[in-house]
């Protein structure tokens, strides 16, 4: 296992070039042709954060032609993270394939409770990872984490592999826990699982980004939203350790049916919200029984 703080520091410089690039497009007086072409396709497309838009996909191409293919791309309706690679995600830059779930900066509240709750030397599982972005961002913040992470979807386990790797982690493919090495049973300290919770009639009403471009499993948690959830909380405690914590996120309307899942589970739930970002996470952690703590 590579030292995490290593991994962080060079995630961290990665990101650093970037703001760079990002500030030189920003800082460099008049905008250049280019970028005054673009922001008037892109408007014209209807993007709504043109200007942003216009400067990240100019620090991004090498070559005009380049540009020229990235801008159709964006104004053909293609997520901005797609084309240009890569998703901005709690101070990381995270690598984002065509029809992985792109991460919500909301989830950034998902990993500071997770965070808060995890010990150096701490094992660590992320389900459901996407683009391993929660477990990555979780590595970085916490120093020498044992870090395990899967995923359903094959293309997502590929690219969470990019971004799970550099922090000397694992991801397996395959079914909520069923990949995982059956050796963590009973050892994981905290468990993430951003699964999927919009109800299923309720993903025609996603930007078409998300409902078009995105992979239906990584949106569709079911008739109620919650089918994933279950599926988590239910088998938590025999991966979890006495005082583990399961982290969820949820909506604010589906926050008191997660908690009574969670609690139908044999875990104690509380809520956690924040209204800047929209994010709601429950937390259920797993009873300290008396044998457990030798009492």
């Amino acid at each position: 296992m590579m030292d995490l703080r290593k991994a962080a520091m060079s995630l961290r410089k990665d990101n650093s070039a970037l703001r760079t690039d990002r500030e030189a497009v920003v800082n460099s007086g008049e905008p250049c042709g280019d970028t005054k072409a673009v922001v008037a396709r892109l408007r014209a497309a209807g993007c709504v954060f043109a200007e942003d838009e216009a400067q990240m996909l100019v620090a991004a191409a090498r070559t005009p032609t380049e540009l020229t293919v990235m801008v159709d791309r964006r104004a053909a309706g293609l997520p901005l993270e797609y084309v240009i690679g890569w998703a901005e995600f709690c101070g990381l830059q995270v690598a984002v394939d065509i029809g992985v779930f792109v991460p919500r900066h909301r989830t950034e509240f998902l990993v500071r409770q997770a965070a808060a709750l995890t010990l150096s030397g701490a094992i660590v599982v992320d389900l459901c990872c996407g683009s391993g972005a929660v477990g990555a961002a979780l590595a970085a913040a916490v120093e020498r984490i044992e870090l395990y992470a899967a995923d359903i979807d094959p293309v997502a386990v590929r690219c969470a592999r990019r971004n799970v790797a550099v922090a000397g982690g694992q991801v397996f493919e395959g079914d909520l826990y069923e990949p995982l090495p059956a050796s963590l049973r009973g050892r994981v300290d905290v468990l993430v699982a951003n699964a999927p919770y919009v109800p299923t009639k309720a993903i025609e009403l996603l930007p078409p980004e998300a409902r078009i471009h995105e992979a239906r499993m990584a949106l569709d948690g079911g008739a109620d939203g919650l089918d994933m959830q279950r599926r988590v909380a239910v088998a938590a405690s025999l991966w979890l350790v006495p005082g583990g914590h399961l982290l969820v996120e949820t909506s604010e309307r589906q926050a008191s049916q997660t908690v009574e899942i969670f609690s139908c589970s044999g875990l104690i739930p509380r809520v956690a919200r924040f209204d800047d970002l929209d994010a709601t996470v429950v937390i259920g952690t797993k009873p300290v029984l008396h044998s457990d703590s030798g009492e």
